[in-house]
């Protein structure tokens, strides 16, 4: 089904959240925009359901080019088209693994909710409400990768630091690498970018494409409410929160029967019979 490429989705709406009144929300997604990943992030926030089916079902990677078929048409993805689309920065580090480790650690204390540096496979209830948003949107936009989205993995904070950071990072080939993953079934990739392969779509001419609007837009008003969540659980676990007392539930009793009387158990006690003479 379609839905599963773009159920996890987070579209971010900068002009909505660059104006909240919360200066720490506001820092994130400032270092976020300034990481080149806004026009990716922040396109047009609309899909075409139909045709993502027949994008993944029918998509390869031939010569270094992600080609597909959709309703018959040709489509090529290729490296270039995706950085000249969505303004993407062709420069830095291509391995993630590559960012220094001093700013990996300041990275960690950096996004800590307390004094003591994060684990990079710990849970993102360690961040801040700030960096745990971050995180989600890694998870669920950029890296597209299946399993929790609680969970701290390597390559999301790694991610995480290199905008936190301000490193210099060629986002463009990690994300057309990820496509590439996405189109081959060996490497198990989730499938997603469902909002960036429409607008590439938009393009292929004599394509006609069904609308769909995306819902899940990250705006001031959201981005409250994921606050006001978190706060509610207040980076505790689940097994730490007291325990919630369940209403006692009437039982309807119904009448019983006769019990049974045993026949084997019980001896039948015989009348004696007296004949006259």
């Amino acid at each position: 089904m379609a839905s599963s490429y773009y159920t996890n989705t987070l579209h971010v709406s900068f002009e909505s959240v660059l104006a909240m009144d919360n200066p720490c929300m506001v820092s994130m997604f400032i270092a976020l925009a300034a990481s080149g990943l806004q026009g990716f992030l922040d396109c047009p926030a609309v899909i075409y359901e139909a045709a993502l089916i027949d994008f993944f079902e029918n998509a390869l990677v031939r010569d270094d080019v992600v080609i597909s078929t959709v309703a018959g048409k040709l489509v090529e993805i290729s490296e270039e088209l995706l950085a000249e689309t969505f303004e993407l920065p062709v420069e830095g580090f291509t391995d993630l693994s590559k960012i220094p480790k001093d700013l990996v650690f300041d990275a960690r204390s950096i996004v800590s909710l307390t004094s003591e540096p994060v684990s990079m496979s710990g849970k993102k209830k360690e961040m801040k409400i700030e960096f745990r948003l971050l995180c989600d949107i890694m998870a669920k936009t950029i890296s597209v990768k299946a399993g929790s989205f609680d969970a701290i993995t390597q390559e999301k904070f790694l991610m995480i630091a290199g905008i936190t950071c301000g490193v210099q990072v060629n986002w463009n080939k990690i994300l057309f690498n990820i496509l590439k993953d996405m189109v081959t079934d060996e490497t198990r990739q989730a499938r997603g970018f469902a909002i960036q392969i429409s607008l590439l779509l938009e393009n292929i001419p004599n394509l006609e494409l069904a609308e769909f609007s995306s819902s899940k837009i990250l705006t001031e008003k959201t981005v409250h409410r994921y606050i006001i969540l978190n706060e509610k659980v207040g980076g505790e676990d689940v097994t730490d929160a007291p325990r919630v007392k369940r209403t006692p539930v009437k039982r309807v009793v119904s009448k019983k029967r006769p019990a049974a009387v045993d026949t084997e158990a019980a001896p039948i006690v015989k009348n004696k019979r007296t004949t006259k003479r």
